[in-house]
């Protein structure tokens, strides 16, 4: 499938997910809805269902021909969710927690194409390396940790604490886009059976 040839409407406002499509070519232009998010049973229904919400919140804003994409980013770390944290106490927190350990990081997404609606999950485990507090405050002092799932981002500065990671890092940034396109791949070009 030629990604160039597919139309995406974004339904998101975050600029990773903005650098992911223009990255590997995807023609798209970005919706923006306000949909309340939603804490399910498990982190994995959370996000996806806050992926569908999103999605058909913008289902009347989504031209003919153009595909839908919504996804939701969380960092789970035993059974306590890290979202984006309140402030710099929350990130500081935050960060001690992941310090030296393993965390799971999960985005939900949800395609709408015409009236059919796919969802999933992707998972990625990452390992922090253990964190001074002085890296800590830093890393707080530059902004970065504060719009992010788990307060870092692996893209940019947050990519200095990361000792290893076992699964997609484009899902830890936000869309697992490997996932999504072989998804789409299967949908045009296999004419969704």
């Amino acid at each position: 499938m030629r990604v160039e040839k597919v139309n995406i409407a974004l339904v998101s406002s975050s600029p990773r997910r903005r650098e992911i499509l223009e990255m590997v070519g995807f023609n798209f232009r970005v919706i923006k809805v306000e949909t309340e998010e939603k804490l399910e049973s498990s982190p994995y229904l959370t996000t996806v269902k806050n992926s569908e919400l999103k999605v058909l919140a913008a289902k009347g804003l989504i031209n003919d021909g153009e595909i839908g994409l919504a996804a939701d980013t969380i960092v789970v770390m035993g059974d306590e969710i890290l979202g984006k944290p309140k402030d710099e106490g929350e990130a500081r927190e935050f960060l001690k927690k992941l310090s030296g350990k393993w965390h799971t990081v999960i985005t939900g997404f949800a395609l709408l194409i015409g009236e059919r609606l796919i969802s999933g999950f992707e998972e990625t485990r990452v390992k922090f390396k253990k964190l001074t507090l002085p890296e800590i405050d830093w890393y707080i002092s530059t902004r970065e940790p504060l719009d992010k799932a788990g307060a870092y981002g692996i893209q940019g500065k947050g990519a200095l604490f990361i000792e290893t990671i076992d699964g997609d890092f484009f899902n830890v940034m936000g869309l697992p886009i490997g996932r999504i396109y072989d998804i789409l791949e299967l949908e045009i070009e296999g004419g969704g059976n």
